[in-house]
């Protein structure tokens, strides 16, 4: 451990897909000696306390549940303002006794930042996401804050500025980046990314256990190629593609397929499986990734960026918010297609899939985006930048 022991304090959201990307982080974090608090809800507990933080309990508000969030932007946004307003106390109940040395956190519980701000400590956001770039505001905010309902979100955000103890009381700068930002998404899936103030952000890529040996699935003996097909964790209600998967797939020669479906999905109900092919619920998506061909995904960011990280070409089937933009990014890089989960043929589904494992551009450009992904530090250079922020 090259600094003292500090406290770092990581403020989270309870969607798995939040959660998931930076926990290694705070795995390394406590195994170089730091004391490590979460605070979180009770959905993802398990995932905190395994990383052997502290968990720090919060009620969050977010529809992460039942994933019923509003369809309009400025809905979405005010869900998350809301329920901002409501942690920032719950924060304040334990850190005003137990104050961090830094505030990490999500971009989803920016309450941190106040909660820090008013402190007087250093806070760094983590996004799993892409971040904003010089001229995002013109280009992206500006709309946005002409929808209804854009003026009274706004005047409820500048009051909960005024009197929350925050420094940054702007109502365009408090949401965007503070001093640091980590970024957990390779660089190549970050919409103009020469745009992007890189002495504020650093693109460190995926993160997971440096100590990892890749165990929690073997290839079977006998397997020439290996397929994953997942839709993550929330967008898993899909029982109709499932099914033209296995017919798409099932019965592929030399292929084993890895079919996860989440828990809203009966194995039962697919059918008879062929010889080749596992279902799951859950499963573990990188060591799979790791020993696989291709990838089918949703294309949520972090899916996409651990499909680069692994090097594997991908179908990419969209299913709801930034998904879109992701897949259609992975098709600009040449290591994709993108299909519809919806409207997609059996047939064209194992069209795309043979084009892509053929094809020798599509390897050459998955390998060299796996290297530049790999370069970018991970883990480890996540947690160095942490600790120098420590001062």
């Amino acid at each position: 451990m090259s600094r003292r022991p500090a406290h770092i304090a990581m403020v989270g959201v309870p969607a798995v897909s939040h959660v998931l990307p930076s926990l290694e982080v705070i795995r390394e974090l406590v195994a170089r000696g730091h004391r490590v608090t979460y605070a979180n809800d009770a959905p993802v507990a398990d995932l905190v306390v395994a990383t052997g933080a502290e968990l720090v309990p919060v009620t969050s508000t977010l529809p992460v549940a039942d994933n019923d969030w509003p369809e309009d932007a400025i809905g979405a946004m005010e869900t998350f303002l809301d329920d901002q307003i409501q942690v920032l106390p719950q924060l304040r109940a334990f850190y005003d006794d137990d104050p961090a040395d830094l505030y990490l956190y999500d971009i989803g519980g920016y309450s941190a930042r106040a909660l820090g701000e008013s402190q007087g400590r250093p806070v760094i956001q983590v996004s799993p996401t892409f971040v904003a770039w010089d001229g995002y505001a013109e280009e992206v905010a500006a709309p946005l804050w002409q929808l209804p309902g854009a003026d009274a979100y706004r005047e409820k955000l500048a009051r909960w500025l005024a009197t929350n103890g925050a420094t940054t009381t702007d109502v365009d700068a408090f949401p965007g980046a503070p001093g640091t930002v980590l970024a957990t998404i390779p660089k190549a899936m970050q919409p103009q990314a020469d745009r992007v103030d890189t002495g504020v952000v650093t693109f460190v890529g995926p993160c997971f256990d440096i100590r990892d040996d890749g165990a929690g699935w073997s290839r079977p003996a006998g397997a020439e190629k290996v397929l994953l097909v997942s839709l993550g964790s929330a967008y898993t209600r899909q029982p109709e593609f499932y099914r033209r998967c296995l017919v798409a797939f099932g019965d592929l020669p030399g292929w084993h397929v890895v079919l996860q479906v989440g828990k809203h999905v009966d194995p039962a109900d697919l059918g008879e499986l062929p010889p080749h092919v596992e279902v799951h619920a859950w499963v573990p998506q990188r060591a799979i990734l790791e020993q696989a061909d291709a990838f089918v995904t949703h294309a949520g960011m972090g899916g996409s960026s651990e499909g680069l990280l692994a090097g594997v070409p991908m179908i990419a089937v969209p299913q709801a918010v930034d998904q879109f933009m992701n897949a259609d990014r992975l098709v600009e890089l040449g290591v994709a297609r993108r299909l519809s989960s919806a409207d997609s043929t059996a047939d064209e589904l194992r069209a795309a899939l043979l084009e892509l494992t053929s094809d020798p551009e599509v390897a050459r450009r998955s390998a060299a985006l796996q290297a530049d992904a790999r370069a970018e530090g991970g883990t480890r250079r996540a947690a160095d930048l942490v600790e120098s922020a420590l001062g």
